[in-house]
């Protein structure tokens, strides 16, 4: 019996022991995946003024790898909505990366006013830091009139740093603002030197893989082209004629048709490297100068994630010269799509497809051309920002026997002279009241809303909102015009076109994300532009930015 026990215990604890190594085998893999994934590189794109429908506008003759890729591929948010009001460019950039609204953020537009004083302000502006890469003054600019953290801010935070962060675009607010406090660089264009410049917020000299780009004479390449249609011209059958009315020239130009020589027009301009903005090759050259910030600081090759914010700004010069209905404008798209199929193939190549996550968005749409609308009875029109403030200030005038009581009238915000206002004794809520009655008789305005109270004004509820997240008390006008659908700022019969307003033309933008941690779909819920930040700490397991109003799509995400 004895022989027996021992024989059986032996076997319990083999047993036992097997089970055991079983389940450290089994366990194994655990051990090893316990740090957790994540994507080797995120890229952000936005294209300046994409109109959400141009994701459609022009599909069947987009390549099979640039956006029909992200189409097929990534998840499609169809309905994402900005959530404020101006829709311009710095805001947008704000909001996109911070999750925040300009009553939050503090970007009120992208030139505004400090109520307090009346000193003029550029969003990125910075006279405390210094040009790094050119002899002229475009270099000083940084992040510090953001009052928010952006997800690149929360990256950098997140991983103690460790992670790279860097801004490309060929405008400075378009880098800058993206890339947030904490970056490694922001570089955008200098139209003087003609180099991808920066500040001295970030560095004081420039990297040595920069100088040789600026030095490798890409730029003088692009700038002697002809720009001719990608395709032949009568196969653009989504555009006016080529030669049309609501269209701007370039300079040197006779009339708005292709081919358009670049080596002679940017002899035309007051410095030719600028010729290169409203080019499609802009966007080539931004790219180009992308790809070798990756090779050359060896993005995605780190422990963490690291961030490449590029913003594209070509489309929204050519679609305030040209306007949506121009072979310019179908031509830049067909172009930047063929640059992101290449651009994929490159980060497939180098980061490894699947290893990277990539969203492109934009900052604010378009309008049409009123003239065009009007041309085919749609309602439609222009008011002068000039004009407006220069009326209600003679109307002022007359009501407060003091003459300048209106700074401007820009960005459709009314703003007054507060220091005069003070010194005078005058009262601001009566000159708010007298200026609202008399904007509301104005030509092509819908509303004239006091900031202040807009709680209290009999405005529809997408308008309203919109006009709340808007206002910054230390920057924002003090009255806020809402124009009637098809109208915007501009003079008579102006060519091209422009955005600003509230109206879905130039607040419903493309919001598409592909690659790590993102699934195949799309969505037609409203979504909304403080939505993607929150997507993205939410894929990366991040904090969300500090200013942060928006909430993960879910959807999306891949679990």
């Amino acid at each position: 019996m004895k022989i027996k026990h021992f024989v059986l215990g032996f076997l319990v604890l083999a047993g036992a022991s097997a089970s055991a190594q079983t389940r450290k085998k089994a366990a194994a893999p655990a051990a090893a995946s316990t740090s957790l994934a994540h994507p080797k590189l995120v890229v952000g794109i936005v294209i300046d003024q994409m109109r959400w429908d141009y994701l459609y506008r022009y599909y069947d003759r987009y390549q099979a790898g640039g956006l029909k890729r992200m189409l097929n591929e990534g998840f499609t948010c169809e309905n994402t909505q900005i959530d404020y009001l101006p829709t311009e460019t710095g805001p947008g950039h704000s909001c996109i990366y911070s999750g925040s609204v300009p009553a939050i953020h503090g970007i009120a537009s992208n030139d505004y006013i400090e109520q307090a004083t009346g000193r003029h302000m550029y969003c990125a502006g910075d006279t405390t830091v210094q040009s790094v890469g050119t002899t002229s003054t475009a270099g000083q600019m940084s992040p510090r009139n953001l009052q928010v953290t952006t997800i690149t801010d929360e990256l950098r935070l997140g991983t103690n740093f460790r992670s790279k962060v860097i801004g490309v675009s060929l405008k400075d607010r378009g880098a800058i603002l993206p890339a947030g406090h904490t970056a490694n660089a922001a570089y955008w264009f200098d139209d003087a030197s003609g180099n991808f410049i920066t500040s001295t917020y970030y560095m004081n000299d420039l990297p040595a893989w920069v100088k040789s780009f600026n030095a490798s004479g890409k730029l003088q390449k692009y700038l002697s082209q002809k720009w001719n249609t990608l395709y032949p011209i009568d196969t653009y059958v989504q555009s006016n004629p080529d030669n049309s009315p609501y269209e701007g020239k370039y300079r040197g130009e006779t009339s708005p048709v292709f081919p358009h020589d670049l080596s002679v027009i940017s002899k035309k301009e007051n410095n030719g490297n600028s010729a290169i903005r409203s080019s499609p090759y802009g966007i080539s050259l931004s790219i180009d100068f992308a790809e070798q910030a990756i090779e050359s600081e060896k993005l995605g090759q780190n422990s963490v994630t690291d961030f490449l914010a590029l913003s594209l700004s070509s489309t929204d010069y050519v679609g305030h010269q040209f306007g949506p209905n121009a072979v310019e404008t179908e031509d830049v798209y067909l172009r930047l799509d063929k640059d992101l199929a290449a651009f994929f193939s490159y980060l497939d190549a180098k980061i490894g497809k699947g290893n990277y996550t990539a969203f492109l968005t934009a900052d604010h749409g378009a309008a049409h051309n009123p003239k065009f609308l009007q041309d085919h009875g749609v309602p439609a029109g222009y008011v002068s920002p000039g004009a407006m403030a220069r009326d209600l200030n003679a109307f002022l005038e007359k009501k407060f026997d003091t003459k300048g009581l209106v700074l401007d009238a820009n960005n459709y915000m009314i703003n007054f002279n507060n220091v005069l206002i003070k010194n005078k004794g005058l009262s601001t809520d009566a000159i708010i009241a007298e200026s609202l009655g008399f904007l509301s008789t104005q030509l092509g305005v819908l509303y004239a809303v006091n900031s202040r109270n807009v709680e209290q004004a009999g405005l529809p509820e997408w308008i309203k909102t919109r006009v709340i997240n808007g206002y910054n008390k230390d920057y924002s006008g003090a009255i806020q015009v809402i124009l009637k659908p098809g109208y915007y700022g501009g003079s008579p019969n102006a060519t091209g076109t422009t955005h600003g307003t509230w109206t879905p033309y130039d607040t419903h933008i493309p919001l598409v994300f592909m690659g790590w941690g993102v699934q195949h779909g799309a969505l037609n819920r409203e979504t909304h532009m403080t939505d993607i930040s929150a997507t993205l700490a939410a894929i990366l397991h991040l904090q969300m930015p500090d200013g942060c109003i928006g909430k993960p799509i879910a959807e999306l995400i891949k679990r």
